[in-house]
């Protein structure tokens, strides 16, 4: 498979740029935009016939398409504009009641946990949080830590597919079950999981599962979805309600008010590329490069794995050589130093009382790239 600098010439990312922060907003490619610009153009040059006539026989197609990908059951897929949205779908749906609890990981990404917080303030509810280790040895602990914190007025657990700061692919299958084993509605955050991982989502039924498309698969930004279980679908409610109001739930999810559906309509676009690009063997390729990236930063540094081989996909968190004082004002300015004096994009995070950097791995990556931020690291601290 073609891989490494040649292949920058699909992107629009700037010459000279080590961009090694995929998994924060995605990169779209070239062929994608185009696609994207094609279906934005066919709207305008007769926007009333696009969206009364046109566009809901395109948009099933493309959530269609997107469903079979996934493997998400017929009906179960609906489009939303990011996981974010779609995690604050399923928690606005809900009715939580006073002393009820949601259950999250201690690592859950900002945005999901505010959420939840939302939701659980204006009801009485209260968020428990699941003891998730990191670094870690094996999933059975994060396995182990969600079971701990689910009780008797778990509402909701919201459970991470990948996680967002830590990198880690969590056990979700075991996770799943152990929650509808107690009756307890699971919701999976898939934000980093189309197109990094292999999915099947009507075999790991959880009630409500949501992933971003913008990410690994290659997608626009704004394109996600929300995929839910035929037993949840009558709860299930978008958070504009429109003119379809009370006619099914892909009905109301497809028209939530007036928007540019062209970042949904482009998924095939996507699904084409990544297709022809390597399919499946695009995050074989990125597990692997990380994999090396990842060892040989933690040798250059002194530094240990925080997690086993099998628990990556595209991405690894590294932790720092800083003994000192870990803030996120200090992990900004990391940051900045590493991106002003050596053009390298790589998030740098500050919690657990020290500094880590998070690295992707996409296919128009080398591994010079990883060894520039493993030589610069040192001089940014």
């Amino acid at each position: 498979m073609p891989h490494g600098r040649p292949l920058r010439r699909h992107w629009l990312l700037d010459e000279g740029l080590r961009f090694l922060n995929h998994g924060s907003y995605g990169a779209t490619p070239r062929a994608v935009l185009d696609a994207q610009a094609q279906w934005r153009s066919r709207m305008e040059r007769q926007p009333d016939r696009f969206m009364v006539t046109e566009l809901p026989a395109a948009l099933e197609a493309a959530a269609a398409r997107l469903a079979e990908f996934v493997g998400a059951l017929p009906g179960s897929l609906a489009f939303v504009e990011n996981a974010t949205a779609g995690v604050n779908t399923v928690l606005r749906s809900l009715d939580f009641a006073l002393g009820d609890e949601i259950v999250l990981s201690r690592h859950a990404y900002t945005g999901i946990r505010n959420g939840a917080q939302y939701a659980a303030t204006r009801s009485g509810a209260r968020i428990v949080e699941a003891q998730t280790p990191f670094p870690v040895t094996d999933s059975a602990a994060i396995a182990d830590a969600y079971a701990s914190a689910i009780g008797n007025r778990t509402r909701l657990a919201i459970v991470d597919h990948i996680g967002s700061p830590t990198a880690l692919i969590h056990p979700v299958a075991e996770i799943v079950r152990a929650c509808r084993a107690r009756n307890v509605p699971v919701l999976v955050d898939g934000a980093h999981a189309p197109g990094s991982l292999e999915l099947d989502l009507a075999a790991l039924d959880a009630d409500w599962y949501t992933g971003n498309c913008h990410k690994w698969l290659y997608a626009p930004k704004g394109c996600a979805f929300l995929c839910t279980a035929p037993r949840a679908q009558e709860v299930t409610r978008p958070l504009a309600i429109s003119n379809f109001a009370g006619e099914g739930y892909w009905r109301e999810f497809s028209w939530t008010g007036t928007r540019d559906p062209s970042a949904f309509l482009s998924v095939t676009a996507a699904l084409d590329f990544w297709t022809e690009m390597g399919g499946a063997a695009i995050p074989a390729w990125n597990h692997r490069l990380v994999v090396e990236a990842a060892a040989k930063i933690n040798a250059a540094w002194g530094t240990e794995p925080t997690a086993p081989e099998a628990m990556l996909a595209g991405m690894a968190t590294l932790k720092l050589p800083w003994a000192g004082e870990a803030t996120q004002a200090i992990a900004d300015r990391v940051h900045d130093w590493l991106l002003a004096e050596r053009r390298i994009e790589v998030p740098v995070l500050a919690f657990d009382g020290a500094l880590w950097c998070r690295i992707s791995g996409q296919i128009y990556n080398d591994l010079a790239d990883y060894l520039a931020l493993g030589e610069a690291m040192p001089q940014a601290l």
